[in-house]
């Protein structure tokens, strides 16, 4: 009868182990802790008798186990568990990101966003919950773009050429491969996320040129036997510039630009280039100012969609560049 108590009282150590740190993820966070007898009172509800002293050892068990439990600076003394570095107001931004983002799946976001609540406690869970997130969304519909972007990883550590089918949309809205079904092998230079979707930069030993291609839009990718090619276009890349720079990941060649703005559209020109522009002078009407761009029919549209409030000032040939660009759009029509 002696063992079967003795067993029943570590039964009984063990359960109250369990529903103490069950108790703590739950309702406690860094603003909100419980004091001991509110601890107590739970334990009893759940039919484990409990005293100060035994709770005071169980907490210093958790803690010795690697659980960071904080005694929060409340009078009375409230005690709390912390999860992570992470508080709600940046998980709120990570699950706002994901379930916004378009290159990840309906199923993958509803994974991700489930493992971001259990970084929060039951109380800031439902704060998430209330939150009202974008409806209607575009989400990708395949999740083969991280096993692609895998590959590409192991390509680039490897030292290879990957190899891939490339689709694009046609007007019937059906995919056909470009490159006449064949399969392109190139360099993979780097992985870059830009606009809501991945992007592989790779070099082209046939134009000797480093081009971007969305991965999505891959099929059949696998790791060559080639060997990646080494050249200065390569080592020389930087693709923080050319996403900053180019308008939608379209190459174009790299220009500096005067352009003029008004004052209402200072914040747009902030929101695209930073705030470490030069200003070359201003009023409180307009500003010129001097950034450094790719050249392409992207930007053009841009700068059309700003509807005058933004004008190509300098150079001259890219100003009259532009207004060819608008002139031919409308004598297609």
């Amino acid at each position: 009868m002696a063992d079967k108590g003795k067993k029943g009282q570590a039964q009984s150590q063990k359960l109250k182990l369990m529903y103490l740190m069950r108790m703590l993820e739950e309702e406690t966070d860094l603003q909100h802790g419980l004091t001991m007898p509110q601890i107590i009172e739970r334990l009893e509800a759940m039919g484990i008798s409990a005293e100060r002293k035994s709770v005071y050892r169980d907490i210093a068990v958790l803690r010795e186990s690697g659980i960071d439990i904080k005694m929060l600076p409340t009078r009375p003394v409230e005690y709390a568990l912390v999860r992570s570095e992470l508080g709600i107001n940046d998980v709120m931004m990570l699950v706002d990101i994901v379930q916004s983002s378009r290159f990840i799946t309906e199923r993958k976001s509803n994974q991700l966003v489930k493992s971001l609540k259990g970084l929060v406690s039951e109380r800031e869970r439902k704060l998430l919950d209330k939150r009202v997130h974008v409806r209607g969304r575009i989400k990708n519909q395949s999740e083969s773009i991280f096993h692609s972007v895998d590959v590409i990883h192991e390509a680039l550590q490897q030292k290879r050429k990957v190899q891939f089918l490339y689709f694009s949309y046609g007007t019937n809205l059906k995919r056909s491969a470009r490159h006449e079904g064949k399969r392109y092998e190139l360099t993979p230079v780097k992985v870059v996320f830009s606009y809501g979707n991945y992007y592989l930069a790779a070099y082209d030993d046939a134009d000797a040129l480093i081009k971007t291609y969305r991965i999505d839009r891959m099929e059949l990718l696998q790791m060559s036997d080639a060997v990646a090619t080494r050249c200065a276009a390569i080592a020389n890349y930087d693709c923080d510039d050319f996403a900053y720079r180019s308008f939608g990941m379209y190459h174009g060649d790299p220009v500096t630009v005067t352009l003029c703005v008004s004052a209402p559209l200072m914040d747009t020109i902030v929101d695209r280039f930073g705030r470490d522009i030069d200003v070359l002078s201003a009023t409180e009407d307009y500003a010129d100012v001097l950034v450094s761009v790719r050249k392409s029919p992207q930007f053009f549209g841009w700068v059309a969609g700003l509807n005058g409030g933004v004008t190509i000032k300098a150079p001259k040939r890219l100003s009259e560049e532009y207004k060819s660009w608008l002139t031919s759009l409308i004598e297609e029509e």
